[in-house]
């Protein structure tokens, strides 16, 4: 991936989901602060955070995941993308109930920044750790991102039969003429503990 986050980059972005998050909590408009040097940046485009960028924000509490929504390709602006999803993840991931007051102060946030989509014609080609996995095969679709398998302790086979299950399919279906499997890496942080 091309995409280099510095760390006031990142501390900026993940400051952005908290606040995107916190505002919404207080029925406020959200106030997102930058330093002069990254402003600067910013306005001359010399920062990550202007360049289109498909982006996660997952939230967790404690070790349990409490939403995750992203969006694969760039619409937007990394900035927009992650305030956008952050948002999302805290009240409209559909798994969960909306994210609220007295649990906020309990979670952490995780932010994904995606390389754009690559073909992956030989799924033995996958590196568990390394890429992001997406397949879309019978109309359905399911996305992994690069961390998931390292966290579940999966090897290769366990992780490819997983996105196949993700989408609602059987085990081995990404193998299936006609489904599109396809990879990405990602910039993930803050790293999370152990």
């Amino acid at each position: 991936m091309n995409l280099t986050i510095r760390p006031e980059e990142r501390e900026a972005l993940l400051a952005d989901a908290r606040e995107t998050i916190s505002a919404a909590l207080e029925q406020r408009p959200p106030e997102y602060k930058r330093g002069a040097e990254l402003a600067r940046a910013i306005q001359e485009g010399n920062s990550a955070l202007t360049k289109p960028c498909g982006a996660f924000v997952t939230i967790h509490k404690g070790r349990e995941l409490r939403g995750c929504i992203g969006r694969l390709v760039a619409s937007g602006t990394l900035e927009k993308t992650v305030r956008l999803m952050a948002g999302e993840a805290a009240f409209g991931d559909p798994r969960f109930a909306p994210l609220n007051r007295t649990e906020w102060a309990a979670c952490t946030i995780e932010i994904s920044a995606l390389s754009p989509m690559e073909p992956c014609p030989d799924p033995r080609s996958v590196q568990v750790g390394l890429h992001g996995l997406y397949l879309v095969h019978r109309g359905r679709s399911g996305v992994l991102l690069p961390q998931v398998p390292v966290e579940q302790g999966w090897d290769l086979d366990q992780y490819l039969d997983y996105i196949c299950i993700k989408a609602g399919l059987p085990p081995h279906a990404y193998d299936e003429p006609g489904a599109q499997l396809a990879t990405f890496t990602a910039v993930v942080f803050p790293p999370r503990e152990g």
